[in-house]
């Protein structure tokens, strides 16, 4: 049974705590300045007043339509909730898939996650979605959930038929030789409907525009399921920091923690991908950046890249809102284009400081 010294836990909850209220204060910030900003609706200006005025026992006069509030309510806000989700889900995922593999290069979708999304995707672009609208539910976000689902698991299969102890090397390598299938499959499919590549890639490079209340109640079980199971197991991943004889040693169950964390992990990766397409950079750029701020214990990195990773997302929805207006910037184009220098940025002055 693993147990910490009180006075230390004491010691590390506060330290947690300032830049968990700092990650929050961001976090409501971003999510107002997201509300506030569009193409279409009211000033951004009046939209904290409405805000304000949409409170008990306050009244102000924004000067917002009936009509200009729907479009803050109904397409702005959705949006953002989303963002928010699905940013903090890759954060985490990200995370706790470096903390599971110790390796901080991997990623959410490195056990196939991304690529058997999209070739869900793709099947139901080629399957021609105009046939499918007497389904009750959207058949894209379904076919993508499943699919991230399936290639997973028959990377867990794989990689546990060659190697009984399921080594995080052998499940690396099995997540390499699915991805590249399963890619290969979709590019066989594309380059027989040439048709619908527009529409595929489209997808593939993530999207936001079509945030709906129905999305974000679609994959909020999801999401805060799979966080609640990843934070549970934030100290166990310290533990396996030391290595899994030091681990063992320690009473932790390897095999367990790391299929537990995988599971949760690929859960809620594959529902954010089926609403959301696959939003690169942010599993990868967050969680580091985190770890170079605040140091590279998963009892401050898993709360802290929920929070920050939901900021980085709204705020990069932003300008994917308004760089191409009317048309809009696919948001994994800006997620790697405003993330990789600022990482880059950070990795400099971590160096000039050791």
């Amino acid at each position: 049974m693993l147990r910490v010294n009180d006075g230390f836990s004491s010691r590390a909850g506060t330290r947690v705590a300032i830049p968990t209220l700092a990650g929050l204060a961001l976090l409501a910030v971003a999510v107002l300045v997201g509300t506030m900003i569009g193409p279409a609706g009211p000033q951004w200006w009046r939209v904290p007043i409405e805000l304000l005025d949409r409170l008990p026992l306050i009244t102000i006069d924004s000067g917002v339509s009936p009509e200009q509030w729907n479009i803050v309510w109904q397409i702005r806000m959705p949006r953002v909730v989303l963002a928010v989700l699905v940013g903090a889900m890759l954060s985490i995922s990200g995370a706790s898939y470096q903390g599971v593999f110790r390796n901080p290069l991997v990623d959410p979708y490195l056990l196939g996650v991304a690529a058997g999304a999209g070739l869900g995707a793709t099947i139901v672009f080629t399957l021609r979605r105009s046939a499918t609208e007497t389904w009750w539910i959207d058949p894209l976000p379904l076919a993508a959930f499943i699919g991230g689902l399936v290639a997973v698991f028959a990377t867990y299969i794989i990689g546990s038929a060659f190697n009984k102890t399921r080594s995080t090397a052998t499940l690396v390598l099995a997540g390499i030789a699915v991805t590249a299938l399963t890619t290969a499959i979709q590019t066989f499919v594309l380059q027989r409907n040439n048709d619908v590549v527009r529409q595929v890639y489209s997808w593939i490079l993530g999207r936001l525009s079509s945030a709906t209340w129905g999305d974000v109640r679609l994959i909020m079980p999801y999401v805060v399921s799979s966080c609640v199971v990843l934070l549970m197991h934030r100290r166990l991943l310290d533990v396996l920091r030391v290595g899994d004889e030091e681990a063992t040693a320690l009473g932790a169950n390897i095999r367990r923690v790391r299929l537990t964390v995988v599971l949760a992990a690929t859960l809620g990766t594959a529902s954010a991908v089926a609403v959301s397409g696959l939003i690169g950079f942010v599993g990868i750029i967050v969680p580091h950046t985190v770890r170079l701020i605040f140091g590279a214990s998963y009892r401050r990195v898993l709360p802290l890249s929920i929070l920050f990773g939901a900021t980085f997302l709204v705020l990069a929805d932003i300008p994917s809102r308004v760089l191409s207006d009317p048309a809009e910037t696919p948001i994994g184009v800006v997620t790697a284009f405003f993330g990789a220098p600022f990482f880059l940025l950070l990795l400099r002055a971590r160096n000039n400081r050791s």
